[in-house]
C-alpha cells in the first residue's frame, strides 16, 4: 500500500517523437517529503520540455502542498496537461494568484562594523558588570575578615567538596592518558638521535609548568564553571536571588564568594593531582618505549625540573580558579528569568573562562619565561 501511494512521474515518448509525462500516486505532502531529493530533479528535467503533456489523471490523491510544488517546479505556469476535474480549482487558483518574488536585501557595507561595535560594547559591559562584581567581593572579604563568625564556611566547605573531590576522577583519568600520548610520541622522536633520557625533561617541564595546570583548568571551567553558572541561572529564574535581595543577604557574600574561595583553594590541588597522574601515565609510557625504568625517572626529575617550576603551576591554578569562578559567577548572575538565557549564559560562561585561561596562561609563560629553566 505505501509504494502504490507514492508519487511516481513517468515519461512517455511517442513514436512521433512527442512526449507524455504521466504523473501518478498520492502528491501529498507527507508522501512527497520522503522522496522529494528524487522528484525535484526529476521534475526540474521534464519541466524543460515545454512541448510535452502532462497527465494527471492518474494522480490518486492531491492535497494543496502536492499542487504548488508541481506547480513551482512548472516555473508558476501551467502546462498542457490532462487532469481530473475534482482537481482543477486548485490549479485554477494558482494561476489566479500572483506570488511576488520577494525584493533582495540589500546588503549594508558598514555591517562588520557594526557587528565590530556591537562586540566591543558587549566586551565593555562584561568588563565593567565583573569589575563592579570584583569590587563587591572585596568589600565583603573585608568585612568578614572583621567579622569572622559570619565567614560562610559551610557554603564553602560545599563548594570545595563538589569542585575538587568530585572532580578527581576525571583529572586523573584525563592526565593520565595525555602523559601516556606525550611520552609516547616523544620517544617516537627522542629514538631517532639517541637522546633517550631526554624524556625526563620534555615530561617534567612540559606536564608540571603547562599542560598540568592548563588541562585542569580547562575541565574545571568545563565542569564546575558551567555548574556554577546553572545554579546561580536557576535561581534567578526561581527568583530566589529576589528573595535574598529581599531579605537583605549579599549575593555576592552568601553565593560568590564561597565557590571562588572553593575553585580557589581546589584548583592547585587537582593540578598537583593531575600532574602526578600524568607522570605516572608518561613513566608507564617512557619505560615500555625507551626502557627507562620509574627509579632512573624519579631519579632525574629533580635535576630536570627545578622546584620552581611547581610552584609556578600552582600559583596559576589559584589565579585560574578565581578568574573561572568569577566569570562563572558573573554569568549567572546576568541570567535572564527565561530558560533561553540560561543556556546561552552557560556555553558563553565556559567559553569565556575557557579563553581566559589560556590568555592568562600566555601572559605566565611570557612573565616568567626566564624562570624555571
Amino acid at each position: 500500500m505505501e509504494s502504490a501511494a507514492q508519487p511516481r512521474l513517468e515519461r512517455i515518448v511517442a513514436a512521433d517523437g512527442s512526449s507524455r509525462i504521466d504523473v501518478s500516486g498520492a502528491w501529498l505532502l507527507r508522501a512527497i517529503l520522503p522522496h522529494v531529493q528524487v522528484l525535484r530533479p526529476q521534475l526540474a528535467a521534464y519541466a524543460k520540455d515545454s512541448k510535452a503533456q502532462w497527465d494527471l489523471r492518474g494522480v490518486q490523491q492531491l492535497d494543496a502542498a502536492g499542487a504548488l510544488f508541481l506547480w513551482r517546479m512548472w516555473g508558476r505556469q501551467r502546462p498542457s496537461m490532462l487532469l481530473k476535474p475534482e482537481y482543477e480549482s486548485m490549479f485554477a487558483d494558482l494561476a489566479s494568484k500572483h506570488f511576488p518574488v520577494p525584493p533582495p536585501v540589500p546588503r549594508d557595507r558598514l555591517q562588520l562594523l557594526l557587528d565590530l561595535g556591537r562586540g566591543l560594547l558587549s566586551f565593555g559591559r562584561h568588563l565593567h558588570a565583573i569589575t563592579v562584581l570584583a569590587g563587591n567581593l572585596l568589600l565583603d572579604s573585608a568585612y568578614l575578615l572583621r567579622h569572622p563568625a559570619n565567614i560562610p564556611w559551610r557554603e564553602i566547605s560545599a563548594n570545595i567538596h563538589r569542585t575538587g573531590s568530585q572532580a578527581l576522577a576525571i583529572t586523573a583519568l584525563v592526565g593520565f592518558l595525555v602523559g601516556v600520548v606525550l611520552s609516547y610520541l616523544s620517544a617516537i622522536q627522542l629514538k631517532n638521535y639517541g637522546a633517550d633520557i631526554f624524556i625526563i625533561n620534555i615530561l617534567g617541564l612540559g606536564i608540571v609548568r603547562e599542560l598540568g595546570p592548563i588541562l585542569a583548568a580547562i575541565l574545571v571551567a568545563g565542569r564546575s564553571g558551567s555548574s556554577m553558572t546553572a545554579q546561580l541561572g536557576v535561581m534567578r529564574v526561581t527568583r530566589e536571588l529576589d528573595a535574598l535581595s529581599a531579605m537583605g543577604i549579599s549575593h555576592t557574600q552568601r553565593l560568590v564568594l564561597p565557590k571562588i574561595a572553593a575553585l580557589a583553594i581546589t584548583l592547585p590541588l587537582l593540578i598537583l593531582w593531575s600532574d602526578v597522574a600524568a607522570l605516572i601515565g608518561g613513566i608507564l609510557s617512557a619505560d615500555l618505549q625507551l626502557g627507562i625504568g620509574y627509579q632512573q625517572f624519579l631519579h632525574g626529575l629533580p635535576a630536570a625540573v627545578p622546584i620552581v617550576n611547581l610552584w609556578l603551576g600552582v600559583a596559576k591554578g589559584t589565579a585560574f580558579g578565581i578568574l573561572i569562578a568569577l566569570i562563572a559567577c558573573h554569568y549567572g548572575l546576568q541570567i535572564k528569568p527565561n530558560t533561553e538565557s540560561l543556556g546561552a549564559s552557560t556555553t558563553d560562561s565556559v567559553v569565556t573562562a575557557i579563553t581566559v585561561v589560556i590568555i592568562v596562561d600566555a601572559i605566565f609563560a611570557v612573565v616568567f619565561a626566564n624562570v624555571g629553566f
